[in-house]
Formats: C-alpha cells, structure tokens, sequence
C-alpha cells in the first residue's frame, strides 16, 4: 500500500534526497553536485509516496514569486514505474500550488519525459537546452 506525504519536515527531504540519489546519481549517472543544488534547503516542500519504508517516487516544489512554481525533480524509483506514481506527485504538488493561489507552473523536463507532462496538460514552451548534460525543455501550465 503507498502513502504519499508532502511537507517539509526534514525526514521528508531526506527520503527525497535518498529516492534521488538511487534515480538521478546512480542509475542516470547525473554528476552528485549537479543533482544536488542550493534548493535543497529547510523549508522546501518535497512530496514522496512510501512503500511501507521505502521512498518510490518524490518531487519538489519551489515557488517563483507571487503566483508562479516549478516542480523539480521528479522521480519514480525503476522498480516501481508504470504505476502512475508520477502522476500522483504532479498532483499532489498542483494541489499544493492551488492551495497557495498559485497558477502558473513549470517544469524543466527531460525530452524523453516531454510526452509524460504533455499528458497532464503540460505544453513545451522555448527551445531544446542542455542541463547536466542531458536534453531539457521547459514546460508550463495554467491551473
């Protein structure tokens, strides 16, 4: 059974922290002082879905002003995807952003993961960009 918590307890940094370690660092070898940035700070609201103790998908929310935020850093351990654990965190951190009155969202996304977000109701805005050495492209919505 999955239980999704969102907060910024620091327990929930580090089990997004470690989730993204296993994702990010090992299996998509994205350099460690790439992955890890000056956003991963107290306060921060991360949200995290548990296999019973086990961290399997996660997310971060960073606000950009009065009524803009980008999710960053989501991920699905491999074990675990094709469950729409994915789509649970984008969710979970729009829910959020309504909450805060929030309605202009972005995520800098990988092109293998542009149909994913399109899916949700994510469009691609701008060019193709190189970051951490892999190809990006910012995506918006309007909630």
């Amino acid at each position: 059974m999955y239980d999704l918590q969102m907060g910024s307890a620091p327990w929930l940094r580090a089990a997004a922290i470690y989730l993204r370690m296993q994702v990010f660092v090992l299996e998509r070898t994205i350099k460690i002082e790439d992955e890890f940035d000056k956003n991963d700070v107290p306060g921060v609201v991360y949200a995290v879905i548990f296999d019973g103790k086990e961290p399997v998908a996660t997310g971060r929310f960073l606000r950009e002003g009065d009524d803009a935020a980008r999710l960053t850093r989501i991920a699905t351990r491999a074990d675990h995807r094709g469950q729409h654990l994915g789509t649970q965190i984008i969710c979970a951190l729009e829910r959020h952003a309504q909450d805060l009155h929030i309605h202009d969202l972005q995520i800098h996304a990988e092109v293998t993961a542009i149909p994913f977000y399109t899916s949700l109701g994510y469009h691609a805005i701008g060019p193709v960009y190189e970051e951490d050495g892999v190809p990006c492209r910012v995506l918006a919505r309007m909630l």
